[in-house]
């Protein structure tokens, strides 16, 4: 398989926080890289286009556009 990444990610296993619209949901992000991540949700849900990322380990706030989604995972590209 063609890789179609601009930076190869480094396997993390982190506690994150995906927030939009006043609400907030608990995640942990298993791999990640300047340009984006992979997350794994509690469980299978609806995830909006765009929403904000916070690693509990750095508390940098990042925008993410969603990519891909697979059962309780997403891949998300970092803007700005």
């Amino acid at each position: 398989m063609h890789e179609r990444r601009r930076q190869q990610r480094t396997d993390v296993d982190e506690i994150g926080y995906i927030s939009g619209d006043g609400s907030s949901l608990r995640c942990r992000v298993l791999n990640i890289s300047v340009f984006g991540a992979a997350i794994e949700l509690p469980e299978k849900r609806y995830m909006k286009s765009h929403f904000k990322l916070m690693l509990e380990k750095d508390r940098i706030v990042r925008t993410c556009r969603l990519i891909w989604s697979t059962d309780n995972r997403i891949g998300v590209e970092f803007l700005e």
